[in-house]
């Protein structure tokens, strides 16, 4: 699975119905509203790199109201959930 973050400018009178829109695209999971240089960001979840000119420029840089994308790919993903999922494995409660 690649993960990619999307840095994303709109339309600051349509934020919501942006984000709305771009979460309903196929690869997006999240979008989320920031404060900042950008006004959204959306998290890409996609089977091969190849998908990413699918969803980033083919489908989130179309979305009426999009000014522009910053696309960053995460390499490694360190989360608090798996870190207690693996000291979890094998105890009983």
């Amino acid at each position: 699975m690649i993960t990619s973050i999307v840095l994303i400018k709109t339309s600051v009178d349509q934020i919501p119905e942006i984000a709305e829109k771009i979460a309903a695209l196929e690869g997006v999971s999240e979008v989320y509203s920031v404060t900042g240089a950008h006004d959204l960001i959306a998290m890409v979840r996609v089977a091969d790199h190849d998908d990413l000119a699918d969803v980033i420029p083919g489908r989130i840089s179309k979305v009426p109201g999009v000014a522009s994308t910053e696309t960053h790919i995460a390499f490694r993903t360190y989360s608090q959930h798996d870190l207690e999922a693996a000291f979890a494995i094998g105890l009983d409660a």
